[in-house]
């Protein structure tokens, strides 16, 4: 809100407190409960009342809330996101959303007793709740790869998907395979069904025929790669090559296939999704689409700093994915499998 239209007084009126109350709500005081900093927040809201120290001196540090920090995609993000805010001068706060410790409620609360300078937010299994609380955030907030396209008011940095689904698709197609299996993501993230849209155009503009048994949901895990790997292995006529929708879907097939003693990428070519660190480790080194994680992270990061007080009219950016070759993928003429 531009201004200050509501005065302390009618902050504490609305909230039901005292006006001292609302000062150390304001001044970050530790010994205020949760609620009542949260009923003053509210207040502050509804009145109109935003403090000089909230617009000019907010803290510079830069809240950066991820599904998990421990996959190679989190690491990727982390790396992108510590880069770009050190390089500025500012400090980033990493919080997961996954422990059992964690409470959105109390995250909240923390964001706004610390003066943050904003939010970014990498969650792309979890929407409306954690949307709904960033709502009530008097700062700016940028989206990182999020679920859905429904996010409301705020700016989201993307990659291009679709692209790199048909890209993986096609290049197997270029090396000859006719057979080719997809481990999908699930069918409620928007990411997952472009990578799989992609993938159906691909054999479309091949004229091969898109057979759904050659097609399964799994989430971006290595043990549900494991075990949807190792459901399209088990066909009596397995595929000749599988483009799996993350790295470490990839990591999990290629356990399957060692289980079966079939060899990659002679007897089964593979490519994956994202280029993390993990993708250079397996052995062969995995054949992926590069998803600019780190750059998303970055250019997050740089909309929060360089916003002001609000950037909620700042568009979408989507960023290019492209191939990496490596040593998962070959012609299928070089090795024994079935056609």
């Amino acid at each position: 809100m531009a201004g200050s239209k509501g005065t302390l007084a009618e902050v504490a009126a609305h909230a039901g407190v005292s006006i001292p109350t609302v000062s150390k709500v304001l001044n970050g005081k530790a010994d205020v409960a949760a609620a009542t900093r949260a009923k003053v927040f509210a207040a502050m809201e509804a009145t109109g009342y935003q403090s000089r120290r909230s617009v000019s001196n907010t803290s510079g540090v830069i809240e950066f809330l991820i599904e998990g920090a421990d996959s190679a995609w989190a690491i990727e993000l982390i790396k992108g996101a510590e880069r770009e805010s050190a390089a500025r001068g500012g400090a980033l706060v990493i919080t997961s959303s996954v422990h059992d410790e964690f409470s959105l409620e109390r995250w909240i609360d923390a964001v706004r007793t610390r003066r943050s300078a904003g939010v970014v937010a990498a969650l792309p299994s979890r929407g409306s709740e954690i949307l709904q609380a960033l709502t009530t955030l008097s700062m700016p907030v940028v989206l990182v790869d999020p679920p859905n396209a429904d996010i409301g008011q705020f700016p989201a940095i993307r990659a291009t998907n679709w692209s790199g689904g048909f890209e993986a698709t096609n290049r197997l197609v270029e090396l000859g395979h006719r057979r080719i299996g997809l481990l999908a993501g699930r069918s409620d993230l928007d990411n997952a069904v472009e990578r799989q849209e992609g993938y159906a155009a691909a054999l479309r503009r091949a004229g091969i025929p898109y057979l759904p048994e050659l097609v399964v949901e799994a989430e971006f895990l290595i043990s549900d790669g494991h075990r949807a790997g190792a459901q399209l292995l088990d066909l009596a006529e397995r595929p000749t090559a599988i483009f799996a929708c993350s790295d470490q879907q990839a990591a999990g097939l290629y356990e399957a296939a060692r289980e079966r003693d079939i060899r990659i990428p002679s007897e089964l070519s593979v490519i994956g999704f994202d280029d993390t660190v993990l993708s250079r480790h397996l052995s062969p080194a995995l054949t992926t689409i590069h998803q600019p994680l780190a750059q998303m992270a970055a250019e997050a990061v740089r909309l929060v700093q360089d916003s002001g007080t609000s950037i909620r009219t700042v568009q979408s950016l989507e960023l290019p994915t492209y191939l990496v070759e490596r040593s998962s993928a070959v012609p299928l003429a070089a090795g024994d499998a079935k056609a």
